[in-house]
């Protein structure tokens, strides 16, 4: 059994430690302790039944303070033992919900490697983000990223696209598209944002 719950400071050792196994851009734990003391209620983690971190949300809000509201996933991972239970789209939802409630976002953002489409996929189909831009070299090795948004404003929780039967692409590409996916061969769902430290 695994279960979603707010991460607090004392997960981000294992966030971290998730992150490196599973993605292609890692963040120094100043980084992940910056998001948990400026925005705690933001992050989540999957946790299993031995207490371990499996999957993680990392999540903040849009520093820019523009005219609408948005929050910004930096990071999302599941460790490969965990994927193909709906715990990126259930880290996702809590992530998300808690933006609308704490900061009445309107928006949520993230960014995706363009080649990257498993990702694209899960991010686009499943969880309801828009590509909106394209930002050139984005990350350091010299790929664009996809700046993807979701719309917050009717409401975070959806029912899946078909309560009754979903086709066997579907399902098989939503559950590769799970974040956790590693390495730089496009299965990585990393979402992330800068790559300052």
């Amino acid at each position: 059994m695994v279960s979603i719950r707010t991460a607090t400071v004392d997960d981000l050792i294992n966030m971290q430690h998730c992150n490196l196994l599973c993605l292609p851009e890692n963040y120094q734990l100043k980084y992940y302790l910056y998001h948990g003391l400026s925005w705690p209620q933001l992050s989540h983690v999957a946790e299993d039944e031995n207490g371990d971190i499996v999957g993680y949300v990392l999540a903040k809000m849009d520093e820019e303070g523009g005219e609408v509201i948005t929050g910004h996933v930096t990071s999302l991972a599941v460790k490969r033992s965990h994927r193909r239970l709906g715990l990126a789209r259930k880290l996702m939802d809590q992530a998300a919900q808690a933006m609308v409630d704490n900061y009445s976002a309107k928006f949520c953002s993230l960014h995706v490697r363009r080649s990257n489409r498993a990702a694209l996929n899960l991010y686009n189909k499943t969880l309801g983000f828009e590509i909106y831009d394209t930002e050139h070299r984005y990350y350091a090795d010299g790929e664009d990223a996809f700046a993807m948004r979701r719309d917050l404003s009717e409401g975070v929780i959806r029912p899946p696209r078909s309560a009754t039967k979903k086709s066997s692409s579907e399902t098989q590409d939503g559950d590769k598209a799970t974040p956790a996916a590693a390495g730089g061969d496009g299965a990585s769902t990393q979402a992330s944002t800068e790559q300052t430290a």
